[in-house]
Formats: C-alpha cells, sequence, structure tokens
C-alpha cells in the first residue's frame, strides 16, 4: 500500500512577510499590487480572510472588504529562497518528490514509516528552521493526499487511511476533484451528482457516455482510485502572457494594438521556453470591466496573430463592456484533449 504526503505550506507569501516583520501577524495583511494600477491579490494572512479578502481578487475590491488592509508589494527572490529551503527539508524525509508549484509538493514514502509521524516530523521542522508553517495531507495517492491537506488548515495534518477512504470519499463535494471546475460541477448537479456518493451508482460506460472523458476520470475519483505516479520532472503543458491595463479597452482597435503586444511577448516567452510555437493550440482570456471573465480555446488553430485576433473579437462579443485584462497563450496537445473532454 502506498503512503503519500501532499505538503502544502500556509498562506506562503505572506507567512514569509510575516516572519520578516512579526507587526504584520496579528493585521490583516496582503500580498497584492496597488488598487490604482489595478492590482490583483495574490495571497493574504487568515486575518484578512476573516474579512472576505481572496486570492486572485482585485485589490480595489479587498480594500472594499477590509478598508484596514495592509497592501505588501512582494518579494518574489526571497519567496523562491525560503521555498528552497522547505523543498530541502522535504525531499530528505522521501523515497520521491514531486514539487507541484513554489508552496507545494508530493512526497513518496517508503510503506515502512508511519506517515503521520513523518508528516509530523515535516512540520517540525520547517516550523522550527524556516519559520513557516505547512499542513500535510497523508492518503494512500496523490488525490486522496491533496484533499487531506486542505483539512486541517493551518499548520495541521490529517491522514485518510486505507480503511477509511471509501467513507472519506464517498462525502466530498464532486468540486473537491482536481479538474471539476464550476461549470462541470454545475453540469454535474443539474444531473444529480454533487457529492462523490452520488457517482458510485452510475456505471463507467454510463459516465463515459453522458460526460466523455471527463466521466471516466470522475469513475475513478469518486472511488478514491489515482494510479498516478509522483514525477521528479514537470513537463510543460501551456504558455502564456497576460496584461492588465489602466484603463478599459472599449473599442476593437484599441484590443488589436494591445495585441499586438502580447504577441510579442508571447513570441519571446516561447523562445526561452525551447517551445515550437506551432505545436501549440491557442486560447484567450479576456476579463471584463465589472470583473467577470470568459476563456475561448480552438485546438484546429494555428496559434498565429490573425487567430489570436479572431478569437479575441468572439471572446469580447460575449460581454458588452470594457475590456480590463487581456491573456493570450497555447496549450500541448495533451491538455487540449483534456480539454475537449470537459466540454
Amino acid at each position: 500500500m502506498r503512503k503519500v504526503l501532499h505538503i502544502d505550506c500556509d498562506c506562503f507569501f505572506a507567512a514569509v512577510e510575516m516572519r520578516e516583520n512579526p507587526q504584520l501577524r496579528d493585521i490583516p495583511m496582503a500580498i497584492g499590487g496597488r488598487s490604482d494600477r489595478r492590482g490583483v491579490i495574490a495571497t493574504c494572512n487568515y486575518p484578512a480572510r476573516e474579512y472576505g479578502v481572496r486570492s486572485a481578487m482585485a485589490t480595489a475590491i479587498a480594500l472594499q472588504q477590509c478598508p484596514q488592509l495592509t497592501l505588501v508589494a512582494g518579494n518574489m527572490p526571497l519567496y523562491k529562497e525560503v521555498s528552497k529551503q522547505v523543498m530541502e527539508i522535504i525531499r530528505a524525509y522521501g523515497q520521491q518528490m514531486e514539487q507541484v508549484s513554489i508552496d507545494e509538493a508530493y512526497l513518496e514514502l517508503d510503506p515502512s514509516l508511519s506517515a503521520i509521524e513523518v508528516g509530523n516530523q515535516i512540520r517540525a521542522e520547517v516550523r522550527d528552521k524556516v519559520g513557516v508553517t505547512v499542513s500535510v495531507g497523508a492518503a494512500p495517492n496523490k488525490f486522496l493526499a491533496k484533499v487531506a491537506s486542505d483539512w486541517h488548515k493551518p499548520d495541521g495534518l490529517f491522514a485518510v487511511k486505507p480503511h477509511q477512504v471509501e467513507a472519506f470519499v464517498a462525502q466530498l463535494p464532486v468540486s473537491k476533484i482536481h479538474g471539476i471546475g464550476p461549470k462541470t460541477a454545475e453540469r454535474l448537479s443539474q444531473k444529480g451528482i454533487i457529492t462523490c456518493a452520488d457517482v458510485l451508482p452510475f456505471s463507467l460506460l454510463e459516465l463515459v457516455q453522458r460526460f466523455g472523458r471527463t466521466g471516466a476520470f470522475l469513475y475513478k475519483r469518486a472511488r478514491g482510485i489515482d494510479d498516478r505516479p509522483l514525477s521528479s520532472g514537470r513537463i510543460r503543458k501551456s504558455i502564456s502572457v497576460e496584461r492588465t491595463y489602466p484603463s478599459d479597452l472599449m473599442s476593437a482597435e484599441e484590443c488589436e494594438l494591445a495585441l499586438l503586444g502580447l504577441w510579442q511577448r508571447l513570441q519571446q516567452r516561447v523562445d526561452s521556453a525551447q517551445i515550437e510555437l506551432e505545436s501549440l493550440a491557442p486560447f484567450v482570456k479576456i476579463k471584463f470591466a465589472d470583473f467577470s471573465q470568459t476563456t475561448l480555446a480552438d485546438h484546429l488553430l494555428l496559434p498565429t496573430l490573425e487567430n489570436f485576433s479572431q478569437l479575441v473579437l468572439q471572446a469580447r462579443q460575449r460581454m458588452d463592456l470594457g475590456v480590463r485584462l487581456i491573456g493570450i497563450g497555447g496549450r500541448c496537445p495533451e491538455e487540449n484533449a483534456e480539454q475537449l473532454a470537459l466540454f
């Protein structure tokens, strides 16, 4: 039986800032850009979350919800250095580690070890040596460990033992399954599927007929099945650039001009990543003046300036509002296949 840990730093950027300046610990604080420059909150501490402040929220809205919010510009070189320290501690405890972001990682343990003991040792060592806290989920696979790490946040540990898997998964909302977004969850809800227990009466064939490849994925996760091994090397699945504009773009001409700058940046990023541009399928993201957003992709198109322009035009037509953000990018074929299955 596998033993997998998911280790997730608690409000990481904010935790590092509070370590550097203890006066920030007990007041609402967030890392983010200035509201007069259309900044966005990257992360916030728990006192700020009590006011409803959340990651990816516009700074202007965050300040409306919490006028006394203290904004910190952020220090990415410092965060990367602290992340390196945390990951070095984690790596020493397991057979294999997969870092999935700057502040989270999976760890495969020797089956003879106690996952709970190792998880608590990691929590204590990170707290004592680095000065930030992590939450840990322990389970027989990556899916369950990821869900479990969120169970006792912050600075907690939750274990799903093999004999508990069936009962634990049954009560989970399907929205807890990574890859089931709000729109897919809404579609499932319309079919009476709200929790993983609601999935169980359906056969694999029925789920595939109703939901395509997502149905097969759902069949496994609703039963707590996840055979994915840990990967020490991460394959880039997409690449993109975006920009928030100082004032709303109100016309097609303004969007065309903005797209030229994004197109140049995307080409530079693709070259730096040593990716063949022609191998990517284009997608665009538009955020409107009211902060609503939409995305549009077409895996049959090539990622050319003309095709991006067409996608932006189509996406803009979904709302009769000014545009505050445009993003463009491309996905690798493997990711396109998953996207097609969702819709």
